[in-house]
């Protein structure tokens, strides 16, 4: 009988842990890593128009919170996720993966823009298939990837 008891203690267990409803859980922003978060905080308000809308003393240096918006008030009003720029110690680090992903609306003008601002694209932007969709990939003056989606135009 103790063994039978045992077992649907460790079924119910098993179910109750197969059926549990999930947390709410939400993306709360972005991180990108540099040596100077100042010197690429320029860059990320000159290519894409963001502004400062909160920053934390660290200990290498500051973690600055950006948002896209025409002012400081905008990107402070703005409910969109932040980017947040994180110290690091080197900037000699080269990841393949883009962690930074913005929908654009003029792929063009961006890549002109982030080129100005003294980032470079791993080549031209290509179209996605046939979906319509246009991706490029442009780096950031640190060697951070940043993934560019254009959205097919409504019809």
């Amino acid at each position: 009988m103790q063994r039978l008891a045992q077992i649907t203690l460790i079924a119910c267990a098993a179910l109750l842990c197969g059926t549990a409803a999930r947390a709410d859980v939400t993306l709360n922003s972005v991180r990108v890593a540099a040596k100077d978060t100042e010197a690429l905080a320029k860059f990320y308000k000159a290519a894409f128009g963001m502004e400062e809308v909160n920053r934390i003393q660290g200990g290498g240096g500051p973690e600055i919170f950006l948002n896209f918006g025409g002012s400081v008030d905008a990107a402070k009003a703005n409910k969109g996720l932040p980017v947040v720029l994180m110290h690091r110690d080197s900037d000699e680090l080269k990841d393949p993966i883009a962690h930074v992903i913005f929908n654009v609306t003029d792929m063009t003008a961006t890549v002109a823009a982030i080129k100005a601002a003294g980032g470079t694209m791993t080549g031209d932007p290509r179209p996605f298939g046939n979906t319509g969709i246009v991706i490029g990939i442009a780096i950031d003056p640190v060697g951070n990837r940043i993934e560019l989606i254009q959205r097919a135009a409504a019809r």
